[in-house]
């Protein structure tokens, strides 16, 4: 059985991933496509509070499982539109390590800054905040095979860019590059 496509957002809170997803679904006519977001994941946690340590290693976990979703998904032959937040390092060695490198489009979904803070203040279900701790940890890996921003452009004209581009993705993709930079045999990290 092949391997599942997947196109993987990566971007900060409230920078559109969710909403290109959406539209993704909606105009990508070549498979049958699921979006598997990690604020989906999170939402099933239990509503118990938590302490700070408790809950660090719970949503340490939890993306630890969304990964492992991921990857099992796409080798199950399914089409992915992964909605992440790679704000630690740990977590794009992770995807590295699981994921088919050749199967994944790598997509930066940028915003500026400013922008972020207003949307986050209109949505009301983030921490004040939020975004602005993740912009500079993001995107700090510094490679992708396909970039949006969603200041300049719609999540629809953003989702039917990256339908566009799916057939011209570079060889290697930006997860095979990547992982030789980062893994030390191209699936073990080399720090966690």
């Amino acid at each position: 059985m092949a391997s599942g496509r997947i196109i993987f957002l990566n971007g900060t809170s409230s920078s559109g991933k969710s909403s290109i997803a959406k539209e993704l679904l909606g105009i990508l006519d070549d498979g049958v496509y699921f979006h598997m977001a990690v604020d989906g994941f999170n939402a099933m946690r239990t509503k118990r509070e938590l302490g700070a340590e408790e809950l660090d290693a719970a949503l340490r976990r939890t993306r630890m499982g969304f990964h492992r979703s991921i990857a099992a998904m796409a080798e199950a032959g399914n089409d992915i539109v992964v909605d992440h937040v790679l704000s630690e390092p740990w977590r794009l060695l992770d995807c590295l390590a699981l994921l088919p490198a050749e199967d994944v489009l790598f997509v930066g979904v940028h915003c500026p800054l400013d922008e972020l803070t207003r949307r986050e203040l209109t949505r009301g279900d983030r921490p004040p905040g939020l975004a602005a701790h993740q912009y500079d940890l993001v995107h700090s890996h510094g490679d992708y095979d396909f970039e949006c921003d969603t200041s300049a452009a719609s999540p629809r004209e953003c989702a039917q860019r990256i339908k566009e581009f799916l057939p011209h993705r570079p060889t290697p993709t930006a997860f095979t590059r990547l992982r030789r930079h980062h893994l030390a045999d191209g699936r073990e990290p080399l720090t966690a």
